[in-house]
């Protein structure tokens, strides 16, 4: 754990994959220390129930002096990540028992591709920890090995394009940040972290407002810092966004034959009549990997894909403790 109280990707990362609009660094952001900490602690409690908590076959079975050494290994193909999760799981169970820290001994980084069989880490400790441990550190890094895997997935077949897949908000509840943190280790763009980042007029935000200008300028006089992105489902919907001022435009829905012809269309405008010389715009819905080139091709700068956070299968990993 570095310095600034934040778990970083073990690589440098390009600054594509940081936040859309956030300022650029050659290195991840990473986690949050705090937020791993408050994490682990509501995920043990699940488990253990208040603290200290009890295991009961665990500590039935195995006495406290027991000690013994566990492989982290991936069952399948796939990007690994949430491997930073493990030293603090393991750190607060041995807390909770009133035991020494296991120590960790890691064998790869957030963001690599595993195979099946592939040892992640070693740990060695007391077996107490490493059983009691096991599920929480288990359910963590496999959700984040499954999201990093999606998004691996679109990056491959991305490549070459220009385009980038982005996550959305479709992220469970609490683990956000874990959720975002795996997009980055597999090669995916976080789009904007919540509501406060990044304002997004959608149809209800127009009805409300009483049109697309209005809600914009309502933005723009209420909140002058933040970017302002707004939704179109047809051509003429996106034309209406950039002569009311939107810095970029959601592209919601649209038939390939659409999309292409509301590509042209924006670029057509771009640098003319007070419209950016270059208009970001993000493609979403309906967005399976067997479509991801098709939808690069019209020219779209960014894929918004749900599935990445809300529907990724885990990866399937396991801890073998070692006879």
């Amino acid at each position: 754990m570095p310095g600034d109280g934040r778990y970083r990707v073990a690589v440098s990362t390009p600054e594509s994959h940081l936040p859309v609009h956030a300022s650029p660094s050659a290195v991840d952001p990473g986690l949050d220390a705090g937020w791993v900490a408050r994490t682990v602690e509501t995920a043990l409690a699940e488990d253990l129930g208040p603290a200290p908590g009890r295991d009961v076959t665990t500590q039935a079975t195995v006495p406290p002096s027991a000690t013994g050494t566990a492989d982290l290994v991936a069952r399948e193909d796939g990007v690994v990540a949430g491997l930073v999760v493990v030293a603090e799981t393991l750190r607060q169970t041995a807390e909770r028992l009133g035991l020494p820290v296991p120590e960790v001994t890691f064998h790869a980084q957030d963001g690599a591709v595993v195979v099946p069989g592939q040892v992640l880490a070693t740990l060695t400790g007391r077996t107490q920890v490493l059983l009691v441990a096991e599920r929480t550190l288990l359910n963590l890094a496999s959700r984040a090995s499954g999201v990093a895997s999606a998004a691996a997935a679109f990056t491959r077949e991305l490549a070459g394009t220009g385009a980038q897949v982005l996550d959305t908000r479709k992220t469970t509840p609490g683990l956000r940040a874990l959720d975002k943190y795996a997009v980055r280790a597999g090669g995916g763009t976080n789009k904007r972290m919540g509501l406060y980042d990044v304002a997004m007029v959608k149809d209800n935000h127009v009805v409300a407002a009483g049109g697309v200008a209005a809600a914009i300028r309502a933005v723009r006089t209420t909140f002058p810092d933040v970017l302002v992105q707004v939704e179109a489902d047809t051509t003429a919907q996106a034309m209406e966004a950039l002569d009311a001022g939107a810095d970029f435009l959601l592209l919601d829905n649209m038939a390939t034959p659409v999309l292409t012809a509301t590509v042209r269309a924006v670029r057509d405008r771009e640098g003319r009549d007070g419209v950016p010389a270059h208009v970001e715009l993000e493609a979403t819905g309906n967005l399976t990997l067997d479509r991801a080139r098709e939808v690069a091709s019209t020219g779209v700068d960014y894929l918004s894909v749900g599935a990445l956070t809300h529907s990724a299968p885990i990866l399937d990993l396991a801890l073998d403790l070692r006879d």
